[in-house]
């Protein structure tokens, strides 16, 4: 059976995150969701999604075909449904499409009068917005956390360490010295080839993917993901991180989500708080405004290849586009769109031809190549987003 992950309307209202990946690829805990859906279903998958995505991220089908929302995290009870489904048959939950077995060429998850309907009685998760990335990780790790190392035995780190609790896995090659971990309160997984220098203090729930980096010093709290080929330091809590970036340096980073190829310039905060303890608002692409989070902590909500220079300060609630580059004193404005350059005194457009060439470079120091793909799709991208740079600030 060929296994597809489709986005639904979920693509839209995770923008900026999505403009790069289909749903399924956003990292929640030490996994992607396509890397879950992997997991538990032991067989390779295939993406359903924008076209101009599917060059990187293919579509492949056979005659008999399992389509699953790439916006839904999988568990023991969804599998077990899916398992049951029939050809023809659709797995929903009131208005959620969750999966479908069909020989169709294609599914259209809004176009359901030829299929049956098969409700499902159980709760599940569900990632809607960027938010609900860093609200939901902490499940996410514990879940992963049992998925990838269940049945296996931890690689043995260092006795200059303090390790407090039991929940504690460390893949082959990792290496920590002269630092705590506390999974009193939750699991701490240190990924295959991965380093945590002499003096941080870590606690769970924790993930640290393969071949990143924690240098000196650093103080990470619960409900923190960092993602593969990354190097972080400063004072990170419930942050996602999903791979292939840098906060290197001094600085708070909360309640947040990064992409891929992002880099945070040395003493560079973000606050999670208003100072008037007031509910956080989002910029959303779709309506071309603000929305309500729901929540009193709410960050920095960063796209792929974005970055900023040193002593960047960023407002409670910022969302910052693809390949926005930031920099100057001051707050910048709370939504800084896709291939932004400027910050608090002002933005014009990142130009495509220099961003290239900072994207080759950055791709050269992790020893890959930025080739005619990513500038295909950073080149839609920037057509797509073309009409949000009007550069609109919260109203207070």
């Amino acid at each position: 059976m060929t296994i597809i992950l489709f986005d639904d309307s979920s693509r839209e209202s995770l923008l900026p995150l999505t403009f790069t990946r289909p749903v399924a690829a956003v990292r929640i805990g030490i996994l992607t969701i396509a890397e879950k859906w992997q997991k538990y279903l032991s067989a390779e998958v295939s993406y359903q999604t924008a076209d101009y995505l599917q060059i990187k991220f293919p579509f492949k089908i056979s005659e008999d075909n399992l389509f699953i929302n790439g916006s839904v995290c999988p568990d023991e009870q969804l599998l077990e449904s899916i398992d049951k489904l029939q050809p023809g048959d659709v797995l929903v939950k009131q208005e959620v499409v969750i999966a479908a077995k069909t020989n169709d060429a294609k599914f259209r998850h809004s176009e359901l009068s030829e299929y049956r309907k098969v409700e499902y009685g159980r709760e599940f998760l569900k990632i809607t917005y960027p938010e609900d990335i860093f609200s939901n990780n902490d499940r996410e790790l514990r879940n992963d956390f049992k998925l990838v190392t269940q049945g296996r035995t931890s690689t043995k780190l260092s006795n200059t360490n303090i390790f407090l609790g039991d929940q504690i896995f460390a893949e082959e090659g990792a290496e920590a010295e002269c630092s705590t971990f506390s999974a009193k309160d939750g699991p701490i997984y240190i990924g295959k080839n991965s380093q945590v220098w002499e003096g941080c203090h870590i606690r769970g729930s924790f993930a640290l993917c393969h071949d990143s980096q924690i240098k000196m010093g650093a103080k990470i709290y619960a409900k923190t993901t960092i993602g593969p080929y990354s190097k972080v330091g400063g004072e990170i809590n419930n942050s996602v991180l999903f791979g292939y970036s840098s906060k290197g340096h001094e600085g708070f980073l909360g309640n947040a989500v990064l992409g891929e190829w992002c880099n945070i310039g040395a003493d560079t905060n973000n606050s999670n708080l208003k100072n008037n303890y007031a509910e956080v608002r989002l910029w959303d692409y779709n309506t071309n405004n603000y929305r309500k989070t729901g929540l009193q902590f709410c960050g920095l909500i960063m796209a792929d290849h974005a970055k900023c220079g040193i002593n960047t300060m960023f407002n409670t609630g910022t969302v910052v586009g693809v390949s926005a580059n930031i920099f100057g004193s001051g707050y910048p404005r709370n939504f800084i769109p896709d291939f932004s350059w400027g910050g608090a005194q002002g933005f014009d457009t990142y130009a495509l031809n220099k961003m290239f060439e900072t994207a080759e470079m950055v791709f050269e120091r992790r020893e890959g190549v930025f080739d005619q793909v990513e500038r295909d799709i950073l080149t839609k991208v920037f057509e797509l987003t073309e009409k949000y740079r009007r550069y609109k600030s919260e109203p207070k």
